[in-house]
């Protein structure tokens, strides 16, 4: 909730000029639900696809205020971030909310971006990877994926994002490969291994991406304050597609 209906179209028209740049990376753009549509038409046959910052577990319904992913698809969406930390964090979404969001996304073909991560108190108390395993387990319980799904998980730790501070890119490596070695207790290896990406996102810029995309578990990143600024944006792809 960062860019006023002109920013965020005005934004979407410089990815979109400078997308033919955008070789062999997979770009997502996500914005806001009110400019979900012209946002997409912006984008329409670019190198960069649509996604959506959130959605609700049922596809049609009375549920006042909420957003479908049926509709959403609608508009072009492929992609929707799911448990955001600011999502667990103000409307106090749960891992059964989440695990019932993902099934939804999965069953009509959008990839769900997965978000996990921990507090700076649950670092300091030596429960991090506790956490992560559990924000998965609940998230992906009875969850499958067919031939033409995918999942993304984002490794955000809550206490670095927009803090500045910093993350050695040695422990994110560490704790991707935990996350991977609790996907394949979940999934077969191969499905892991084909169908599931895992990136990382807290304060993510053009500095510090080349350190993090060189770990051989970091597969992307998800980007906070970097993707409202065009030119960051695209030096951060830039450094994405060097790599």
């Amino acid at each position: 909730m960062q860019l006023d209906p002109s920013e965020s179209l005005k934004l979407a028209k410089k990815l979109a000029r400078a997308s033919a740049k955008y070789k062999e990376v997979e770009v997502i753009v996500c914005p806001s639900f009110t400019e979900i549509a012209a946002v997409g038409e912006i984008i329409k046959g670019k190198k960069i696809k649509l996604g959506a910052q959130d959605c609700f577990w049922e596809s049609e319904g009375e549920f006042t205020g909420e957003v479908s992913p049926k509709f959403l698809k609608e508009y072009g969406v492929e992609y929707i971030i799911i448990g955001h930390s600011e999502r667990r964090q103000y409307v106090h979404t749960t891992n059964e909310m989440i695990n019932e969001k993902i099934k939804a996304l999965l069953e009509i073909g959008i990839t769900p971006i997965m978000c996990v991560g921990e507090t700076f108190e649950q670092r300091q108390d030596g429960e991090k990877e506790a956490i992560l395993i559990k924000e998965i387990t609940d998230g992906l319980k009875e969850v499958w994926l067919n031939k033409s799904s995918n999942l993304i998980i984002a490794y955000e730790p809550i206490w670095m994002i927009g803090s500045g501070q910093e993350i050695d890119p040695s422990e994110v490596e560490h704790t991707h490969q935990v996350i991977k070695q609790t996907l394949y207790d979940i999934f077969p290896d191969t499905m892991v291994d084909e169908q599931v990406k895992i990136i990382y996102g807290g304060s993510v810029n053009p500095e510090n991406i080349t350190a993090f995309l060189e770990q051989s578990a970091v597969d992307g990143a998800l980007i906070g304050g970097s993707s409202l600024d065009a030119t960051k944006f695209s030096t951060i792809i830039a450094a994405s597609i060097n790599i």
